[in-house]
C-alpha cells in the first residue's frame, strides 16, 4: 500500500513540476527579462544576465525535484566547467539533461530545437539568453565557433536527441566541427539515469517505480593537436567525431546502460 502511494505522490508530483516549469518560463518572458532589459548595459552584458537568470532557475528547479521526492542526484568533477571558450560535449539520455547541465553552469550557451522558438513556456528564456538555433545548420554552426571565440561556453549533445535505450549512440558531425574551426576547449560530460525515465522512448507520465538518480560525471579536457593537424580539414572532423562517439561508447560501458 504504501508503494502505491508513493508512485502516485511521485506521479502526480512529476506532473507538478512540468506544470511548474511551463508556467515558470512563461513568467520569465512576460515579467523577469523585461525588467532585467531595463537594467543598463550593452547587448553581451544583458544576454549574461539572462543566462545567469536562466541558471538560477533551472537551479531552482532542479532543486524542486529533488526536495518533493522525484529524483535524486549527484555531480561529480564540477570544477572542470564554466571555463571561457569551452565546448561541453554531452550524451543525452533524459529530457530534462539540459536543464541539469545548464543549472550548474552560470553563464552557458546551449543549442534548441527550431520549434521551441515558438513555443510561448520556452521561447522568453531562449530568445533573451541568447541560445542557438538549428533551423540552419551552417548558421548553427557559424554562431556556435563565434560563441566560443568570443570566450562564450557552449553545451552540446553530439546526438543531437535523446538517447534510446538499448541502442548505441551516432553522433552527428555538428560538435566535431564546432570544436575544430573554433579550437574549443572540449569537456566530456558524461550523463546517466537510473532506473530510465524521460527518455525519447517515453511519456512524461510513465514514471519508474521509485525515484530516479541522476549523475553528471565531467571528464578531464580533450587534445585536439593530433585531430588539428589532419588535413583535410573534413577528415579531421570525421575522425573527431568516431574519436568522440567511441568515448562515450566506453564510458556507457564503464557507467552502464545509460536510462537503465
Amino acid at each position: 500500500m504504501l508503494k502505491l502511494i508513493n508512485y502516485y505522490w511521485r506521479l502526480i508530483a512529476t506532473g507538478l513540476s512540468f506544470s511548474v516549469f511551463g508556467i515558470g518560463g512563461f513568467l520569465l518572458w512576460i515579467v523577469v527579462f523585461p525588467l532585467l532589459n531595463c537594467i543598463p548595459g550593452n547587448p553581451a552584458q544583458k544576454t549574461l544576465r539572462s543566462q545567469k537568470c536562466v541558471q538560477c532557475s533551472f537551479y531552482l528547479f532542479i532543486g524542486l525535484m529533488h526536495r518533493i521526492g522525484i529524483m535524486t542526484y549527484e555531480i561529480t568533477g564540477l570544477e572542470k566547467l564554466n571555463q571561457p571558450g569551452q565546448l561541453i560535449v554531452a550524451n543525452h539520455p533524459t529530457l530534462i539533461d539540459i536543464v541539469f547541465l545548464i543549472s550548474r553552469i552560470p553563464k552557458a550557451n546551449c543549442i534548441v530545437k527550431e520549434k521551441l522558438w515558438h513555443n510561448p513556456f520556452t521561447k522568453g528564456p531562449i530568445i533573451n539568453a541568447g541560445y542557438i538555433s538549428n533551423g540552419d545548420p551552417e548558421k548553427m554552426i557559424k554562431d556556435c565557433v563565434a560563441c566560443l571565440q568570443n570566450g562564450g561556453t557552449m553545451i552540446i549533445f553530439p546526438e543531437g536527441t535523446r538517447s534510446v535505450p538499448g541502442k548505441a549512440c551516432k553522433f552527428q558531425r555538428g560538435a566535431a566541427a564546432i570544436a575544430l574551426q573554433a579550437n574549443a576547449i572540449v569537456t566530456p560530460v558524461t550523463l546517466t539515469c537510473v532506473p530510465g525515465t524521460l527518455t525519447k522512448a517515453e511519456k512524461w507520465y510513465q514514471i519508474p517505480e521509485r525515484r530516479f538518480h541522476l549523475a553528471m560525471h565531467a571528464g578531464d579536457d580533450m587534445v585536439l593537436d593530433d585531430f588539428q593537424a589532419m588535413e583535410p580539414k573534413t577528415l579531421a572532423v570525421r575522425r573527431f567525431n568516431r574519436y568522440l562517439q567511441d568515448y562515450f561508447s566506453q564510458q556507457r560501458e564503464y557507467y552502464g546502460q545509460f536510462g537503465e
